[in-house]
């Protein structure tokens, strides 16, 4: 350490891996958030209670995926945001609602996966659509209660406005990290520990208890893999080097600098991109959350895996077919004939195995 002026971190790294992940995501995320809504919707009237869970959740999802395209254009042009400092808080504020809305909602549906498996006759009857309805709209006021004040903090420099911080300016960051750990604690750390507590104890249930339903429990492990997917690459990177990165600008504007410094601002726009791609993969939770989207993507899957075992049906009695013709091909033209007469067979055995796979 040295207290002397702090060199430059380079950017070139910034504006070129945060475009290229902002278009991924946004093309993957529209589409995969559109899809899923769909199939909610067309399904309303069976809307059950995690459902209404999702909803939120692909909701948050395409609020943030609308303001990637600006943010494409602001990185792209080395970070010069043209579409006004108004505009830049609300694109920052959306970030931060879809991130803790998902954090939050994921942690509902974690919620009530366990009281369906590990207290289901108490639950029984009790929990409705609207108590779902009605925890959904808690999320959503928590959430921006705790993000609210981060609207607060400039997010350009003092001295120009083409900046658009996706933390706060400079002179403000010895104000903002206590809030951003807060923040951290309250909108990430206590949900996590609820869902390590509600899935451990799950867990536990399937392990000992011998009458759980199969496909019950093959759905419970996809959603465990795909949070631990979710935390581990997507929201515990982030947290840890958003906060890390703060504390690094605060050591360096008092004139204290490292080597490690540059390390740790390349990581943390890794991490920025990797928390993005939430929104690229909560999609996912139509999958094994959404009751009636699973069975519509089972049926499909049946009807594929059906029509792939009657192709290869068909070639196979036809490659047998045409392996008896040319031997017969030597054969005299009246002892030809009667090998494709004797064909009649294995033809009726095609038409009857590709009607059956087919249907």
């Amino acid at each position: 350490m040295a207290n002397t002026t702090c060199a430059q971190i380079d950017l070139k790294f910034t504006h070129t891996f945060l475009p290229t992940v902002y278009i991924l995501v946004f093309i993957i995320g529209f589409f995969a958030n559109c899809c899923g809504l769909t199939s909610v919707f067309r399904s309303w009237k069976k809307l059950g209670n995690i459902n209404v869970f999702i909803l939120n959740l692909g909701v948050a999802d395409l609020l943030y995926v609308f303001t990637l395209p600006f943010l494409v254009v602001y990185y792209a042009t080395n970070s010069r945001w043209i579409f006004g400092r108004s505009f830049c808080k609300v694109t920052r504020f959306l970030f931060n609602l879809n991130l803790y809305c998902s954090i939050g909602f994921l942690t509902c549906i974690s919620v009530y996966r366990y009281l369906g498996i590990v207290h289901p006759m108490k639950v029984m009857g009790r929990i409705t659509t609207r108590h779902s309805v009605l925890i959904s709209i808690l999320v959503w006021f928590l959430v921006i209660i705790q993000i609210l004040p981060d609207m607060f903090f400039d997010k350009t420099p003092r001295n120009s406005s083409e900046a658009c911080f996706d933390t706060t300016a400079d002179y403000l960051m010895t104000r903002y990290l206590p809030y951003s750990a807060a923040w951290t604690f309250t909108g990430f750390c206590v949900p996590l520990l609820i869902i390590l507590v509600c899935y451990g104890h799950v867990a536990v249930v399937l392990a000992t208890k011998a009458n759980i339903n199969v496909l019950l429990k093959q759905r419970c492990l996809k959603l465990v893999v795909m949070l631990v997917i979710l935390f581990s690459v997507c929201f515990i990177p982030y947290h840890i080097l958003r906060n890390l990165n703060l504390k690094t600008r605060i050591l360096k504007k008092q004139g204290m600098c490292s080597e490690r410094f540059n390390d740790i601002y390349i990581a943390y726009q890794v991490s920025r991109g990797l928390v993005c791609m939430n929104s690229a993969i909560n999609p996912l939770m139509y999958l094994v959350g959404n009751d009636d989207f699973l069975l519509r993507f089972h049926d499909i899957s049946k009807r594929a895996r059906r029509r792939i075992a009657a192709r290869c049906v068909v070639g196979y009695l036809f490659r047998g077919a045409f392996k008896l013709a040319s031997k017969g091909t030597a054969s005299s033209e009246e002892g030809t004939t009667n090998i494709w007469l004797n064909l009649n067979t294995p033809q009726v055995a095609v038409g009857k195995a590709y009607h059956m796979y087919t249907v």
